[in-house]
């Protein structure tokens, strides 16, 4: 675990501060509660390497024994080794969030320039992607945990082979066979303890560390394709053992109640497999609808687990679970609102622009993103996109920049079509589109202005979250907020020209009147599959103002990544109901009745997470949702209306970009020529380069990072390597 640069360093505070004395104890405070989570998430580590060695397995056993006579007995004991921690990690990171910055906080500059783990490319190429030196450090601490269990969990079933009587040589090999397979079972339980953490996207743990929900994606997809790679060998290790004894029908169909059930093993498997095959990115790719519905198999996932485990194997990986059931319910509960879309913008290169109705008090980041359902395409598919907007340009809406694509996409487009016809040329106000949203979700903090000097590259729609970082530096410039950019470089590669028209949904003297005097921005464009401008380029059709006042709302507060205060006290409430819940089933049921099936022992474990989340959770959601402060749409002021939708003299705004603007035809961007002109001239800096695109594109600014900071001289620039993701 590591906390994100952003929420370590001292803060930009006014010269003259008044307060010291609590800002010292803020500090201290906040250090203290830094040193207890780090020492909890090193000993959490330390756990897992320690258990498969002949010591662990030793302290195991007499740590069930110590334990089976309490309260929670062997499941208990269980809980408190491997989810206890990360639990209490969790509860300790809401006051540690509340002591941190507020969201225009901005992270001090660094004094002198030099490398950092998070941002420093080590591998640029092959199938992790691109990969920095902190996200190198941890799967190099998973491959050693996988060897490291796989090798002492083998030292340990060796000295007990002797144990199992006079074997002959063939019945051995078996014998060993068996008990390897056990061994990756339990090495994929430890996988599954961390399989859920990275997809709970407004989770407080990764408001802790720094790492937005889009970026850990990538760490779940890396933890699930090992933990798949465990679980085949475990199953695969049994069939052979099953097939040599000539017992597979009868162990394929068993359902043991003192041990596991290996019927619901083999679904659990199935539903797995199902889910890995559809992440494979030619399939995920190709239809998308086909992943996202069966991945909605992990809730049978999960019980079919808990009923082959049983509770106390179940207790291993509840932690992850746990948090991640919290983020679900609180994303089903902020999804139930239908919310208005204000206005649409229709472009002539198949991009749709909506502007969504948000509540005053529900913030967000300029690289923040949403999910977004649109009722009249589909009631069942979520698609998430980037924001285009800044949130200074307006306190009441957010918008979204959507590129046709896909069958989703290319079906909104036409709506919006259908839309501008019925209001120009049928005469129907009221004609809207509804949508249900969760999120907004991001960074912490705007790492995007830690930076004075900017490098954004994009390919294609990846321009969006460019377009809301420009907004936002803009706007804090001219409202004299904290902002450190004054130098960026946008590097843009489109197929066609007519793309371009983009641009123009940003209008910079209109949002800071005279910004070339205060900051420097170069914008060049990269048209790959034209070799000359086209008749068409700058066009851009009328925009439709839409009306859904009657239909919708605003977007819900009811998000993890919203109120510290509230998902604060979601997450401890909850936590605090889990132990209640689970206290009470022994005390009233399980002891009572001396309930020893697995299965049935493992269903009711689950079924304690989900009450807890629910009545426990729920209530806290209830309150949460009374305390909203709505505002209703098309009520916002004068100057935020004025901003809406970016409906800005579009001539003007071209007018504008072409100053800023340079237009290349024909080929793709250089590199190497465009990092050393800026080492040239930038001089000795950290230069923040975010990379929004295609695979390729993020390798090869990520080579050229990885070549000139390796070779770099004294004068020359750092440059710090940041993905957005392209493809979430």
């Amino acid at each position: 675990m590591a906390v994100h640069d952003g929420g370590s360093e001292p803060l930009l505070l006014p010269s003259g501060h008044p307060n010291r004395p609590a800002t010292l104890a803020k500090s201290l405070a906040r250090g203290a509660l830094k040193l207890a989570m780090w020492a909890l998430f090193l000993a959490w580590v330390a756990m897992f390497f320690v258990i498969p060695t002949e010591f662990g397995t030793d302290f195991y056993s007499d740590w069930e024994d110590a334990t089976s006579g309490t309260l929670f007995g062997t499941q208990g004991s269980v809980l408190l080794l491997y989810s206890a921690p990360i639990l209490l990690i969790a509860v300790l990171a809401v006051p540690y969030l509340l002591l941190s910055g507020g969201q225009d906080d901005v992270p001090a500059e660094k004094k002198s320039p030099g490398l950092r783990l998070g941002t420093f490319p080590v591998l640029v190429d092959g199938v992790f992607g691109v990969v920095t030196a902190a996200e190198f450090i941890g799967i190099a601490t998973f491959v050693a945990f996988v060897l490291w269990a796989v090798y002492w969990y083998t030292v340990v079933n060796f000295e007990i082979l002797p144990s199992y009587g006079d074997l002959t040589s063939l019945e051995k090999r078996v014998q060993m066979l068996q008990m390897s397979a056990y061994i990756f079972g339990l090495t994929a339980l430890t996988c599954l303890a961390f399989l859920f953490l990275p997809v709970a996207r407004g989770s407080i743990l990764l408001r802790l560390i720094g790492i937005p929900f889009e970026h850990a994606t990538r760490y779940h997809v890396w933890l699930g394709n090992l933990t798949m790679f465990l679980l085949t060998m475990h199953g695969l290790c049994y069939f052979i053992v099953w097939f040599i004894r000539g017992i597979v029908l009868v162990s394929i169909i068993e359902w043991k109640s003192d041990g596991g059930a290996n019927f619901a093993g083999i679904i659990c498997y199935c539903f797995g497999f199902t889910m890995w095959v559809t992440t494979l990115p030619p399939v995920r790719k190709r239809f998308f609808e086909l992943f996202f519905y069966t991945h909605q198999l992990y809730i049978l996932f999960v019980i079919f687990f808990a009923l082959h485990v049983g509770d106390t194997y179940v207790s291993k990986a509840a932690g992850g679970i746990f948090l991640f059931l919290l983020d679900r319910f609180l994303r089903f509960c902020q999804s139930r609102r239908n919310v208005d879309v204000i206005s649409a913008t229709s472009f002539p290169c198949g991009s749709v622009s909506l502007v969504i109705s948000k509540p005053k008090n529900l913030h967000y980041n300029a690289l923040g993103f949403i999910f977004l359902q649109v009722q009249e395409i589909s009631r069942l598919q979520w698609h998430p996109f980037s924001v285009s907007s800044s949130p200074l340009d307006g306190s009441h809406h957010l918008s979204v920049l959507i590129k046709s694509v896909g069958e989703w996409t290319g079906k909104l487009r036409e709506s919006v079509s259908d839309l501008l016809v019925s209001q120009t040329q049928l005469y129907e106000p009221n004609a809207s589109i509804v949508a249900s949203v969760e999120g907004p979700y991001g960074h912490e903090s705007p790492y995007h202005l830690m930076y004075k000097k900017l490098i954004l590259v994009a390919g294609g729609s990846g321009i969006s979250p460019f377009l809301a970082i420009l907004s936002d530096v803009l706007h804090r410039i001219r409202d004299d907020k904290p902002c450190l950019p004054r130098d960026i470089l946008i590097i843009w590669a489109v197929k066609r020209s007519n793309e371009i028209s983009l641009l123009s949904t940003i209008d910079m003297d209109s949002i800071c009147p005279s910004s070339s005097d205060k900051v420097n921005v170069d914008i060049q464009v990269y048209v790959t599959r034209e070799s000359e401008p086209s008749l068409e380029e700058g066009k851009i059709e009328k925009a439709a103002s839409l009306n859904t006042r009657s239909r919708g709302g605003s977007m819900s507060v009811l998000v993890g990544t919203g109120s510290k205060i509230w998902s604060g006290a979601y997450v401890i409430v909850s936590i605090l109901g889990f132990l209640i819940t689970l206290g009470l089933l022994d005390v009233c049921y399980l002891n009572p009745y001396s309930i020893s099936k697995w299965w049935y022992r493992g269903i009711l474990f689950l079924g304690c997470m989900v009450v807890s989340v629910i009545i426990f959770g729920g209530g806290v959601i209830y309150f949460w949702h009374r305390s909203e402060n709505v505002t209703p749409a098309g009520e916002e002021d004068g100057e935020e209306s004025e901003r809406i939708g970016y409906m800005v003299d579009q001539e003007t705004a071209r007018n504008k970009l072409r100053e800023n603007t340079n237009v290349f035809y024909g080929h793709r961007p250089d590199f190497k020529e465009i990092f050393g002109l800026v080492s040239d001239s930038w001089g000795c800096v950290d230069v923040g380069v975010i990379v929004c695109g295609p695979q390729t594109l993020q390798s090869s600014v990520a080579k050229e990072i990885r070549s000139r900071d390796l070779s770099r001289k004294g004068n020359s620039p750092v440059f710090h390597f940041n993905s957005h993701s392209f493809d979430l």
